[in-house]
């Protein structure tokens, strides 16, 4: 809603297409449908923190798209972003503790950008992800992609 987890998407993308023999896609939560995540050879999930958890619509996705994919995409590596306003730990927990009944491999721990929004001003505001950070999701997002073309991951 403000930003700051679709700029941390973008990053991510755009050092995974630094591997020239990778694909990435880039999609909203409520976009994606059970065929595109049996589709992926791996993941990164980019959420906000809302309310000490993930957001509704990445809630919405896992309920959608969770049975049709259980069972058929065990194994396949997957990685954590989340832009949280003071801690975004149990946003992180909680999409483990689903992508876990997936049975997908954690190529990293989760990647948590505070933005250190307490204010309802603030909370609501547009997010502006720090260069450091931008560059951090861009290399989880580089060596997502080198590991699977590798076939380390």
């Amino acid at each position: 809603m403000t930003g700051g987890a679709r700029q941390m998407a973008e990053a991510a993308r755009d050092g995974a297409l630094t591997e020239g023999s990778v694909q990435a896609r880039l999609m909203h939560a409520c976009e994606v449908q059970a065929d595109a995540v049996l589709a992926a050879d791996g993941f990164i999930f980019a959420c906000p923190e809302n309310l000490a958890g993930i957001s509704g619509q990445m809630k919405d996705f896992f309920d959608r798209c969770y049975y049709p994919a259980l069972d058929r995409i065990n194994g396949r590596p997957y990685a954590t972003l989340i832009c949280a306003g003071s801690d975004g730990g149990n946003a992180a927990r909680q999409l483990e503790r689903i992508v876990t009944g997936w049975r997908l491999k954690a190529v990293a721990e989760p990647l948590i950008v505070c933005t250190h929004a307490q204010t309802p001003e603030a909370i609501f505001s547009p997010k502006r992800i720090e260069r450091q950070d931008l560059d951090a999701c861009g290399s989880l997002g580089a060596s997502l992609a080198c590991g699977m073309a590798l076939g380390v991951f």
